[in-house]
């Protein structure tokens, strides 16, 4: 009975029936009184017949064919049950990082750039059903991959992101939104995500990140902007050191969250300020919560009925009976 289900398991108070019926053929049994009178069973010593004693077996077969069709009545059968998920639409993102070398700073650990790319391959490996490209800035810009839904890929554009000399160093918020809005001006997906992140000022690049802005949102494109730092100082690089790597010293934090926060509200999206690692993590989460993917599961249930077997036990206990009643039993009844 494995997978089985009763499409009407009312019937089974019937069964309360069952007690009642034995109950009545107990007593009906009782009051049965013989109709022959004999002075002396002499003449029928040795011809003791087990027949009667089988009589009533009679009665338990109505009670099987009685039960069987109680069972058929409530309607078993086997349940398939298979899903199958189907997504309607999914949502295109291009995550644009600032890679100037202010990202290098270690109030993140170990920086701004290595916390950034841990938390975005995150944020990727979650996105099941979205297409993700890659656009990273300094004072230029460039597409480091195109939206995909080969998240292979695009894990390692993120792993690859470092700061060089490929792009001129400073800030240009303009440009990196506006290489990511050019992205998605032509995708089909019903919704179109930007998130921009920055850790400094719009101070390089020809376009103004107000007009990215605009442009983003005549496009239907939201802007979900992040501004990375912690309050007040932090280790910045500010020079080469001989051994190759970087000299640091403290200098202000400076984020201009205003122009970040201007660019979320025209866009319809949402100005994070992530201070350490924990808080970017924070806002890639609730990004990914508030852009949800629509996915229709589809059920397909098959079922196989099962009460045709138990009308046919039923069908053949009552024959059974009837023969049994007319033939062998007929003297005993």
């Amino acid at each position: 009975m494995k997978n089985v289900t009763f499409l009407n398991p009312e019937f089974f108070w019937l069964f309360l029936l069952l007690p009642l019926a034995i109950l009545w053929y107990v007593l009906k049994h009782k009051q049965e009184k013989p109709t022959l009178k004999i002075s002396s069973l002499k003449g029928f010593k040795g011809t003791t017949s087990l027949l009667p004693k089988f009589k009533h077996g009679l009665f338990v077969l109505r009670l099987l064919a009685l039960s069987a069709m109680i069972v058929a009545l409530a309607r078993p059968r086997s349940v398939d049950i298979s899903n199958k998920s189907n997504s309607t639409y999914g949502i295109d993102i291009v995550i644009a990082s600032d890679v100037s070398g202010s990202m290098l700073a270690k109030d993140l650990k170990p920086n701004r750039m290595e916390a950034l790319k841990n938390v975005a391959s995150s944020f990727v490996k979650e996105r099941f059903n979205d297409r993700i490209g890659i656009v990273v800035y300094a004072a230029e810009a460039y597409t480091k991959t195109p939206v995909t839904s080969d998240k292979s890929v695009v894990l390692q554009a993120i792993n690859d992101i470092k700061y060089d000399n490929v792009l001129q160093d400073g800030t240009g918020i303009g440009m990196g939104l506006a290489t990511a809005v050019n992205r998605l001006k032509d995708s089909k997906a019903k919704s179109k995500v930007v998130i921009l992140m920055t850790d400094g000022v719009n101070n390089a690049g020809f376009l103004d990140p107000q007009t990215s802005a605009e442009i983003a949102s005549d496009l239907g494109i939201k802007v979900y902007t992040i501004g990375i730092g912690t309050n007040g100082n932090a280790l910045f690089p500010y020079a080469y050191a001989p051994n190759g790597g970087f000299l640091f010293k403290m200098m202000p934090v400076q984020i201009d969250e205003k122009l970040m926060k201007g660019i979320a509200q025209k866009t319809g999206g949402k100005y994070f300020r992530a201070t350490n690692n924990a808080g970017l993590e924070k806002i890639y989460n609730e990004i990914n919560k508030l852009e949800k993917t629509k996915v229709d599961e589809l059920k397909f249930v098959n079922y196989d009925e099962k009460f045709r077997p138990w009308v046919l036990l039923a069908g053949l206990l009552l024959v059974v009976e009837w023969i049994l009643r007319k033939t062998i039993f007929k003297s005993f009844i």
